[in-house]
C-alpha cells in the first residue's frame, strides 16, 4: 500500500476521515451498502469515476479492513463489506439526510445531473418491487433535456429480474414513461410528488390503464425519498426556484410537441 497521508492528530474523527472522507470513497461505500459487489455494477454507481481509481479506492478499503475481497459463483472477484464497512451506514444515512434538508437545490443543479446513474439507481430501487407477472414487462424511459444519445431506456422485467437496456431490446413496450431529467431527479429524490407531476402533466405516462394505474407501486424512489419531501432547512429554495434550475417556462419540461414522430400517449394504448 502506497505512503499514508493523514491528518496527524489522534482526534477519531481526524483518523476515519484519512480513509472515508478521500476523494470518491463516500461514492464507493455508498455503492457497496446498496448491495453492488461487482466492479462493473460498482463502476455503473460512480460512472465519472475512472476504473483505475476505483481500483485504487478498493484496495485501500481492503487494506482497512472495511471491504474483503472474494471469489464470486461465476470465478470473477467480488467486494463485500465486513463488519467495520457495515457499520458505516449510518454515517452515509446522515450524509444524504443533511443534503437533503441544507444542500436541496445543489443536488437538481444541472452539472450533477447524470441520466445514466438516475436510470442506474431507478434501476436498482425498482428490483426490490418486481410485480409478479408471468409475461415479460418492457417499460420504455424517455428523457428530455439530455443529449439524443441519452433519451431512451428501457426496463425489461423477466423472471424475477430487471434489466436495464440503454439500446433498444427488441421487445414490445408495455409502458411509456417521459418526462425532463430535472424533472425526474426530483420526483425520484422525493422533491416532487409522483401524483402531482403526473397530475400536471410534468411526467406522462402511456400504456394500458392498468399499467399506468399500476407505476407507482413499483417506481420506487430514493432512500432519502421521505427527508426530501420534508421541509428543506431555512434560507434553502423552493423545488425548482435553485439558481441551476431555474429554468424558463417555455423551456422548462422541454417536451416534443404533439405533432413530433413518437406515439401519443393519450388514451388508453399509446397509439403510433
Amino acid at each position: 500500500m502506497a505512503e499514508k497521508h493523514g491528518y496527524g492528530q489522534f482526534c477519531p474523527i481526524a483518523v476515519a476521515a484519512e480513509i472515508v472522507a478521500q476523494r470518491w470513497m463516500p461514492l464507493v461505500i455508498r455503492e457497496l451498502l446498496c448491495g453492488s459487489v461487482r466492479f462493473n455494477d460498482l463502476q455503473r454507481g460512480v460512472p465519472r469515476m475512472s476504473s483505475a481509481l476505483l481500483a485504487q479506492r478498493l484496495k485501500q478499503l481492503q487494506f482497512a479492513g472495511i471491504v474483503e475481497r472474494r471469489r464470486g459463483t461465476g470465478g470473477g472477484a467480488e467486494y463485500h463489506l465486513t463488519r467495520a464497512g457495515r457499520e458505516l451506514f449510518p454515517v452515509v444515512e446522515a450524509m444524504g439526510l443533511w443534503a437533503q434538508r441544507w444542500l436541496r437545490h445543489d443536488l437538481v443543479d444541472t452539472a450533477n445531473l447524470d441520466s445514466d446513474l438516475l436510470m442506474w439507481n431507478i434501476r436498482r430501487n425498482v428490483a426490490a418491487h418486481v410485480p409478479q407477472r408471468d409475461r415479460r414487462f418492457v417499460v420504455e424511459f424517455r428523457l428530455f433535456g439530455v443529449p439524443v444519445n441519452r433519451r431512451r431506456y428501457w426496463l425489461v422485467f423477466e423472471s424475477g429480474i430487471v434489466d436495464l437496456c440503454y439500446r433498444d431490446p427488441g421487445f414490445d413496450v408495455d409502458l411509456f414513461v417521459e418526462a425532463n431529467l430535472r424533472m425526474l431527479t426530483q420526483i425520484w429524490l422525493g422533491h416532487i410528488p409522483l401524483k402531482e407531476a403526473v397530475r400536471d402533466g410534468r411526467l406522462r405516462l402511456g400504456g394500458a390503464r392498468a399499467e399506468v394505474k399500476a407505476f407507482g407501486s413499483w417506481f420506487a424512489l430514493s432512500m432519502f425519498a421521505a427527508a426530501g419531501a420534508e421541509p428543506a432547512g431555512p434560507g434553502e429554495h423552493a423545488v425548482g426556484e435553485s439558481p441551476g434550475a431555474r429554468v424558463s417556462a417555455e423551456s422548462s419540461f422541454d417536451m416534443p410537441p404533439p405533432h413530433s414522430d413518437r406515439p401519443s400517449l393519450d388514451g388508453d394504448r399509446v397509439k403510433p
